[in-house]
């Protein structure tokens, strides 16, 4: 069961963050999470980390540079999901901008799979015949497909942010941060982020060779920023300093109507408001719609979604986007049921046994290869374990994606089983988060023993309790329509959570809307013992979403400050997270 805890924070931290013009709120949220300075804060593009610290990029700069020079034919070749989408979008747009003859090629995850694989290669060989090979999002671990392009007399600039395995691929040149000998400091940058920090590198090397000076137009690169906010959003990467401001910026961009059609049409088909988009926006609303190319079609539509200049052809992209995650999420909601009915068969006491049990690893025949990455999110969700989500691949074989709780560096784990039980995983990469294998379809059983047993090794009784942290509780003079606006049009997301807070409330009264939700009237109780005037002179509006039965009279709750327009009027409401009787053990009782 849950347990609700206050963030922390130094209160040296606090009080410098307070002497600097912060609200005591707003110091107190920075200082939880780890902002020491309030420079850290700051989000202009003079804050980026300097490109010339990513290990290589100055000699692959050099070299597309000279690619370019020779009119030789650039073919990227992308990742099939938002991240790799976004990455080549920027890639695409860049390149072409400085005169390249550039096309790209995604691979399909169902005929494919993941990354830069021989087949992949032979197939770019037939049908482009490039010079050279770029990659996005991938790459890192493709050591045969580099291999193979090698053979057939192309080059390959890898770029990419996963994990390395212990050989690298023989490309002509690397750039991730996150290779041996780069200094890089945010090893965090999505795939998106780091071919963006290319194109910057390229910029310079074709103005350093004087490619502006005679008749072509130096680009704007602050103008791809909305592709890589997405991308970085929707690839939920650590939010550290460095991708802030690439998402602030983006952000900017995009409320100030300078965002790129594709986009536009997202945000218009999805029916938000461009002005008021936030981080919530692009992780939810956007970046699903986008990804459900890759997951149940081919990733090509949301690429070319995202490169086009046409508003109409934009809009019919993303149509049929919105209806491919409109499919995706019917097919999901099976499969949750699917696998939820699995799970109480195969625990027949299923909390007393999750209990006892470290990991979570199922498969189905009939589980859709493009969907069970959602479906291992939802089930660590539910029961904080690591979770890996098997559906049936090619020849006999299971592809698996897995999604982990903090603590529990997945890819390593996946590493570790490797290394203990030799040809059980056929090939297997990823994050510390989340990470994709294969294994031999009769050797299910045996991965899910290896896997227990790592996760029984490695995970401690505090690790497998889900935490829930908050902000603590907000003073009735501090609640207010202005802090929930500066809020709203703040950076979070992964590494960097959205405030919440926590307190205790009279549930003054409550109705039914929209057929599913609890509309509530919340009046504060204070800390102080039980007393007449015990709760505050105001009350709130509330919504708990998803949720129809009765609340209780008194209840705790863990909430955000929402925005909520409704008949033209703005006004300030708690979007219940989690809520508990009042006066009892938190971690006993959550909803």
């Amino acid at each position: 069961m849950p347990k609700v805890i206050v963030r922390t924070y130094d209160p040296h931290t606090y009080d410098a963050l307070s002497s600097s013009g912060l609200s005591p709120v707003l110091a107190r949220i920075y200082a939880a999470r780890g902002i020491a300075r309030s420079e850290e804060l700051e989000t202009e593009l003079t804050q980026l980390i300097p490109f010339d610290q990513m290990h290589n990029i100055i000699r692959m700069a050099a070299y597309l540079a000279d690619a370019i020079t020779a009119n030789k034919r650039l073919l990227i070749v992308a990742d099939y999901d938002s991240d790799g989408a976004t990455a080549c979008a920027v890639g695409l747009r860049i390149l072409r901008k400085l005169g390249a003859i550039v096309d790209y090629l995604v691979p399909n995850r169902f005929e494919y799979g993941y990354g830069l694989t021989p087949e992949i290669v032979q197939l770019a060989h037939a049908t482009k015949q490039p010079d050279v090979l770029i990659t996005v999002d991938n790459g890192i671990a493709s050591v045969d497909g580099v291999a193979a392009a090698n053979r057939l007399g192309m080059q390959v600039l890898v770029t990419d942010h996963h994990l390395p395995g212990e050989i690298l691929p023989e490309a002509t040149a690397i750039i991730n941060p996150n290779q041996p000998g780069c200094s890089f400091p945010s090893k965090n940058i999505a795939g998106v982020g780091v071919i963006f920090y290319l194109m910057l590198a390229l910029r310079a090397e074709m103005r350093q060779r004087g490619a502006f000076a005679s008749g072509l137009q130096e680009p704007n690169l602050a103008q791809y920023l909305d592709l890589v906010a997405l991308g970085t959003v929707a690839d939920v990467v650590r939010l550290d300093s460095n991708n802030r401001i690439l998402v602030q910026q983006g952000l900017q961009r995009m409320r100030q109507g300078r965002c790129c059609a594709g986009i536009q049409a997202l945000l218009q088909v999805a029916r938000r408001n461009p002005q008021q988009i936030s981080t919530y926006d692009l992780g939810f609303m956007l970046g699903p719609r986008l990804n459900a190319a890759g997951r149940l079609d081919d990733m090509s539509l949301g690429i070319e979604c995202l490169t086009t200049d046409d508003a109409d052809y934009a809009v019919q992209c993303a149509k049929q986007l919105d209806e491919l995650n409109r499919q995706r999420r019917e097919i999901e909601s099976t499969m949750q049921e699917s696998a939820l009915v699995q799970l109480e068969n195969k625990l027949p006491m299923q909390q007393a046994q999750i209990d006892q049990t470290s990991s979570i690893c199922l498969f189905d025949t009939d589980w859709h290869q493009g969907v069970i990455g959602i479906l291992a999110s939802r089930i660590k969700d539910k029961y904080h374990r690591p979770v890996i989500i098997f559906a049936a691949g090619n020849a006999h074989e299971l592809k698996g994606s897995g999604r982990s709780i903090p603590g529990f560096h997945l890819r390593d784990a996946l590493d570790w089983v490797a290394k203990q039980h030799p040809g059980l995983i056929h090939k297997f990469g990823g994050h510390a988060a989340a990470a994709g294998l294969t294994i031999a379809a009769e050797q299910f059983d045996r991965f899910c023993a290896a896997f227990e047993h790592v996760a029984q090794a490695w995970l401690t009784p505090a690790d497998l309790t889900r935490v829930i942290e908050t902000d603590g509780d907000l003073n009735d003079p501090d609640i207010n329509l202005e802090l929930a606006e500066f809020l709203e049009r703040q950076v979070w997301g992964q590494g960097f959570p959205q405030p919440t807070f926590s307190g205790q409330f009279l549930v003054e009264s409550q109705r039914i809307v929209g057929e599913k939700h609890l509309k509530l009237k919340l009046r504060k109780l204070n800390d102080a013992p039980s007393a007449p005037n015990r709760h505050s002179n105001l009350s709130y509006d509330g919504i708990l979403f998803f949720y129809s039965d009765p609340l209780p009279d008194r209840i705790d709750a863990v909430y955000r400050l929402q925005i909520n327009e409704y008949n033209g009027k703005t006004t300030l409401q708690f979007l219940l997270e989690h809520w508990f009787p009042a006066d009892s053990a938190l971690a006993d009782h959550a909803h």
